[in-house]
């Protein structure tokens, strides 16, 4: 459970990238995956950042780690990341190089989504998990790294003598594992879960999610849990927000948004999520008309107003602000009321 301790602070966090054309390479667009996304997490939880794929929620987990950047060089990244150290400082990754970013890489760390693309197929398991230690953790023996790496491979379900065997050696939930462990190595104080079983069979996913729900305890360590299937987050997370188009429309806790999605969005997610018993499931599945709209030109005001069943004219005129329709429960919609069931 949260301790009402901040541990990270993303405000009005907006993420375009130009595009660029012709000849002289001019800039003739920009593509707005991130679009004022403000947020706030707790120690001792875990939120989840829910949302179809291009809403641009892989694009905040990247951001906050500060390697945005790094892949793309020409992105236009505005608003703050404040991250409170456990010692009470308060950083804004948004305004760190690369080499002032160093130092907090081993207080937050990633799990990628897709853990065959995500381990270098040169190093074996034990450099693999290893690396971080060499590079974060300097004053660390050989003995001493070599003993953590056999910890973590115990910890997440693998064999000591597995460390010494290459990636392609290894099922994708396997990899995924070593994936976790790496990300455990420095013992950081927050995790980006980018869609971390998303790609593994259901029943590996089952497994992976309650193997991170122990390793959260044992590690004391907070996640920010990131995936499209809404099922999935509410299994592992304290709150959740949904995102669409680069904007989140609805925020609360898991039971709130899971059980009772107010926003039309939310819940036309909810009834995409399939049923094991179709006669005990929902009485109606939400369908929604017409296609996601391109961030080269979103439509004007709500994102959503182009595909919602309640938009009104007014719903062009600008982002709807956010109103609290129970305690903790945020929903950016003025048309709908608090109880309604998915």
């Amino acid at each position: 459970m949260s301790d009402k301790r901040l541990l990270l602070e993303v405000k009005d966090l907006k993420v375009h990238f130009p595009v660029y054309a012709g000849i002289f390479q001019r800039k003739i667009a920009t593509v707005k995956a991130v679009d004022g996304v403000s947020f706030t997490m707790y120690r001792g939880e875990t939120l989840g950042l829910v949302g179809e794929s291009g809403c641009g929620k892989t694009t905040v987990g990247r951001t906050i780690i500060n390697i945005t950047k790094l892949m793309f060089h020409d992105a236009e990244i505005t608003g703050e990341i404040l991250y409170h150290m456990p010692n009470g400082e308060v950083i804004d990754f948004a305004n760190l190089t690369k080499k002032k970013m160093r130092p907090y890489r081993s207080e937050v760390q990633m799990i990628f989504q897709d853990p065959y693309s995500s381990l270098n197929p040169r190093m074996t398991v034990q450099q693999i998990i290893e690396e971080p230690l060499t590079i974060h953790r300097p004053e660390m023996s050989k003995e001493d790294r070599r003993k953590r790496v056999l910890m973590l491979l115990d910890r997440v379900g693998l064999q000591a003598e597995q460390g010494g065997r290459y990636p392609h050696e290894f099922s994708g939930g396997q990899r995924q594992r070593i994936g976790i462990a790496r990300a455990l190595a420095t013992n950081p104080d927050l995790i980006i879960c980018d869609e971390p079983v998303s790609a593994l069979d259901v029943s590996v996913q089952a497994q992976v999610i309650n193997l991170m729900l122990d390793l959260q305890e044992e590690f004391d360590v907070n996640f920010l849990f990131i995936a499209h299937d809404l099922s999935v987050v509410e299994h592992i997370s304290t709150r959740i927000a949904v995102m669409y188009l680069g904007h989140i429309v609805e925020y609360g806790g898991s039971e709130q948004v899971y059980f009772n999605p107010t926003h039309p969005y939310s819940r036309a997610l909810l009834s995409a999520v399939p049923q094991a018993d179709p006669d005990s499931g929902r009485a109606t599945r939400t369908i929604l008309e017409g296609d996601v709209p391109t961030p080269l030109n979103k439509p004007t005001g709500c994102p959503f107003r182009t595909r919602c069943p309640i938009a009104r004219p007014d719903c062009a005129n600008g982002f709807p602000s956010f109103e609290e329709k129970e305690s903790g429960h945020w929903v950016a919609c003025p048309y709908v009321e608090a109880g309604v069931e998915a």
